[in-house]
């Protein structure tokens, strides 16, 4: 008999790539790039359908809780999984199926993201249909994207054999999972032709991913169990904040999935998925002018320039370009970003330099 199903947001991250607008304390997903939603209500949205309110799951910090609460009136305070600290996915994907294993034993969970794009919902809906219908078989299973490009910014999935249809799409096994490449190599996955970029969406049962965690991250799965134990009770709250800080950081692609047993993939395609991960991706989702320029600001003059964006916070100040080409110029008052967009991949150096030099504040 099938389980109830649940969808997990992962809303904690940083998306340091879009500073300085994306900040620690409000995050990408915390704001409306794409649309008047912000990420994370549009992301919250096309679950709709899929899932009832009840059954959605949001994982995030104590410093960006709040915010994604009022955000989200429509859940209840119950629904948000508030980690002490953050200690990368392996460990906030553990809190949501240590709730779970506490309060639904026998349930399937779908981890999801809170600061993607994805223009196809109603297929959205139909990949994952079929993703929950092939973890059935007790595999932990991922969404790939079909590549458009040899990007250098995700990890691939090599796809081994097939495991057959489900819901209308071909499941296969996964060969390997692997790291963000370079150029070249990215050139030669994508002609290989047997290559998906790692969406970073799972799906799987959850006594099957709490199984690999015990056999994989023992002790992330003790502390975890610990927690289980005393969902609920009035210990919850001073043991998770005792032993959440000891935790070593880990994502959960290299802590569990890269050497899983029985892990599956689904190639996905025409879901004009984006993970909206640098400046750069915009273009790649909303519209240009007819310079090519995209224009995120109340006040702004072009003059002979073009392939620019333009963003700017408030109406106060006026940005003006003359004879400028591939920029990106970012305004947030006490920020001014200003880089060539084949760099705007380089924000984490500025990232690590304002961390090194006491400049935390800009964060």
């Amino acid at each position: 008999m099938k389980g109830e199903k649940f969808a997990v947001i992962m809303a904690g991250g940083g998306g340091t790539r879009l500073w300085p607008l994306s900040r620690q304390s409000r995050p990408k997903q915390m704001l409306p790039l794409i649309e008047d939603r912000t990420l994370f209500q549009t992301a919250l949205q096309r679950l709709q359908g899929l899932f009832p309110l009840s059954h959605i799951l949001v994982v995030s910090g104590k410093q960006q809780a709040m915010e994604l609460r009022q955000q989200a009136p429509q859940l209840k305070p119950g629904n948000f999984l508030i980690e002490p600290h953050p200690k990368g996915t392996a460990a906030a994907i553990g809190l949501a199926a240590a709730f779970l294993q506490a309060e639904h034993p026998g349930a399937s969970m779908g981890i999801l993201t809170a600061d993607h794009y994805i223009g196809n919902e109603k297929l959205f809906h139909q990949y994952i249909t079929a993703a929950f219908d092939l973890a059935e078989k007790n595999g932990l299973v991922t969404l790939g994207i079909e590549p458009a490009y040899p990007a250098t910014q995700y990890g691939y999935i090599e796809i081994g054999n097939s495991l057959g249809i489900f819901n209308g799409f071909e499941g296969y096994e996964v060969a390997q999972f692997k790291e963000k490449p370079e150029r070249e190599e990215a050139e030669e996955l994508i002609n290989h032709g047997d290559h998906v970029w790692n969406s970073g969406m799972f799906i799987w049962k959850v006594e099957r991913i709490w199984d690999e965690l015990s056999r994989q991250m023992p002790e992330l799965y003790e502390t975890l169990e610990k927690i289980r134990a005393i969902w609920g009770t009035a210990e919850y709250e001073p043991v998770i904040n005792e032993l959440w800080p000891r935790l070593a950081s880990q994502t959960i692609d290299y802590g569990v999935m890269e050497k899983a047993k029985d892990v599956a993939v689904i190639p996905s395609k025409d879901l004009d998925w984006n993970d909206v991960g640098s400046w750069t991706s915009l273009f790649e989702v909303l519209k240009v002018n007819g310079s090519g320029n995209l224009v995120l600001s109340e006040k702004y003059l072009e003059f002979d320039s073009s392939n620019s964006l333009i963003h700017s916070n408030g109406e106060q100040r006026l940005i003006v370009t003359v004879g400028v080409k591939d920029l990106v110029v970012v305004d947030t008052g006490d920020v001014l970003l200003i880089c060539s967009r084949e760099r705007a991949q380089d924000l984490r150096k500025v990232i690590q330099y304002l961390k090194d030099n006491n400049l935390e504040h800009y964060l």
